[in-house]
């Protein structure tokens, strides 16, 4: 749930243990600051050259600012890919909307900074009265190509993502870069996590989720971010989740593989 309670002993749902952590309210992160001049060595919310690498400022015109994930592909077309609510204005936008490099609250200008239109979307389903239904990824997808978009991170990230993924365990050592906070480290301290994230346009209800300990993981504009191990060798850099919501003590993420099967997709990477 959005706000929940430590309790001793491991609660039971539908037979399936469950265990209860404090994590405060969750908020979709697609919405960061505007920039300052000086804020970081690598300028994460400005324009970049294209192809334009991966974890930087991006989202829909009407969106403020949110970070372009990764790139991937099907057997024809080429993706960048994020949040609805970074790509897709939580349901509100239309396929072939520009999709925006730098994020508008960064500078981006519609067309001028366009690296794709948006091409698919998992619609979210909010709370309504007493029913809330269940999502398991907020997730959208544009159609770019390598021209636009790279595959890794700039020069301060953890560099290209591997194309295979991983399953998140607990007590994995993840590692993220985003448009507001750049490279960060966590612990996966949470799986199948059952969450509700508040929006500005209602409450959704998220199941089958992960959750991310340190505070400092994430904040807002990092939303849409990919999540790789930090492991060494054959699996370092493996995707594990989509980042999308957090709290200031948690960070919450689809896993990566529901997000790829829903488009027919694979990560573009080593």
């Amino acid at each position: 749930m959005g706000s929940w309670a430590r309790r001793s002993a491991l609660a039971m749902l539908d037979s399936t243990p469950v265990r209860t952590e404090v994590t405060g309210e969750f908020w979709a992160l697609g919405h960061g600051p505007r920039a300052k001049d000086g804020d970081n060595p690598v300028n994460r919310r400005g324009r970049f050259p294209r192809p334009v690498p991966i974890g930087v400022s991006g989202g829909q015109p009407d969106v403020t600012a949110g970070t372009i994930g990764a790139r991937v592909s099907d057997s024809k077309l080429t993706f960048a890919l994020s949040n609805n609510h970074v790509f897709a204005n939580r349901n509100d936008a239309s396929r072939g909307d520009d999709i925006l490099q730098p994020g508008r609250v960064d500078g981006g200008t519609d067309p001028a900074n366009s690296i794709g239109t948006l091409h698919d979307f998992e619609p979210l389903r909010f709370c309504r009265a007493l029913r809330c239904p269940d999502n398991r990824i907020d997730a959208a997808i544009a159609i770019t190509s390598s021209d636009n978009l790279g595959t890794s991170t700039p020069a301060d990230g953890y560099g290209e993502p591997q194309a295979g993924t991983t399953t998140a365990t607990l007590g994995h050592t993840v590692q993220k870069y985003g448009r507001t906070t750049g490279l960060t480290t966590g612990l996966v301290s949470g799986i199948n996590g059952t969450i509700n994230v508040n929006y500005n346009t209602g409450t959704a209800r998220f199941v089958d989720q992960i959750l991310i300990s340190d505070g400092r993981f994430s904040q807002g504009g990092d939303s849409g971010s990919l999540v790789v191990t930090q492991s060494s060798g054959r699996n370092d850099r493996r995707p594990v989740g989509l980042l999308f919501a957090g709290s200031n003590t948690h960070t919450i993420a689809n896993p990566i593989d529901l997000v790829l099967d829903r488009f027919e997709a694979k990560i573009d990477g080593s």
